[in-house]
């Protein structure tokens, strides 16, 4: 995460709470003054520091807030989880089982399992030491930054990492050291690739049931009888007995080198 797109987020925020008290001091002076008296704003206060520690701390906890999907969507291993599970349904023929909910939770819950190593790293390097005094905040989002990198860039194919940064015309620079602007496109870029490699494989086995269900009902003159009704169940079946749920859980587990 970018320190510049978190400094501008929270001026932004600071910006419109200013606004928004502005213009409700507007719309409703006597109302305030009724209640609450004369309001004073003071830069010299003695606990001046404190407060504006205290509202920089606030606003960034929202900043992080409203870009926590992002960072979820984008920077860990949900991606691919969560279009390997959805192929499953597709290749079941199944419309809403599992339900979505089912799958986004499931594909979170694998989440933090997979990138707990991470967020364990990030915890000591990071937040501890920033929590302790002993690191300054930017130390600290460069601490972080650096796991989520050197995750991301295990997963990504050198290729499309390449691919950003020739388009951002960057000079040669060393893995450790590439911005997260040329990272995560590349790492989102190569998580789908491998999302959609194993899908294809996962769909193989049902298309042939599909296939051979087809050709015997059409042999049986049986032309007007859907061969979903048929294929369905046996591939409900077969998932069933070679313990599908558990072989695809692990093979994406063991695809992130676990």
């Amino acid at each position: 995460m970018n320190l510049s797109l978190l400094r501008r987020g929270l001026l932004l925020s600071g910006l419109l709470a200013l606004l928004g008290f502005d213009a409700l001091a507007q719309s409703q002076p006597a109302n305030l003054a009724a209640q609450f008296g004369p309001v004073q704003l003071s830069m010299n206060a003695g606990d001046g520091p404190q407060d504006l520690d205290i509202a920089i701390k606030v606003l960034l906890g929202i900043t992080l807030l409203t870009l926590a999907p992002s960072i979820i969507l984008l920077m860990t291993c949900f991606t691919r989880i969560v279009i390997v599970l959805s192929f499953i349904r597709s290749a079941l023929s199944l419309q809403g089982t599992p339900a979505n909910q089912i799958i986004i939770g499931l594909s979170l819950f694998m989440t933090f399992f997979i990138m707990e190593p991470v967020w364990t790293h990030i915890q000591t390097d990071a937040v501890v030491p920033y929590e302790e005094k002993r690191i300054t905040g930017k130390a600290a989002m460069e601490n972080a930054t650096s796991h989520l990198r050197a995750f991301m860039l295990r997963q990504a194919r050198p290729k499309d990492v390449e691919l950003f940064v020739n388009m951002a015309g960057l000079p040669a620079t060393a893995p450790d050291q590439l911005p997260l602007k040329v990272v995560i496109p590349g790492f989102v870029i190569s998580e789908l690739r491998t999302a959609f490699q194993m899908g294809f494989l996962l769909f193989v086995p049902f298309i042939l049931i599909d296939l051979v269900v087809a050709t015997v009902l059409m042999s049986m003159g049986m032309m007007m009888m859907p061969p979903m009704t048929i294929s369905m169940p046996l591939k409900i079946l077969l998932f069933v007995l070679v313990d599908g749920w558990g072989l695809v859980v692990s093979s994406l587990v063991r695809s992130f080198g676990m």
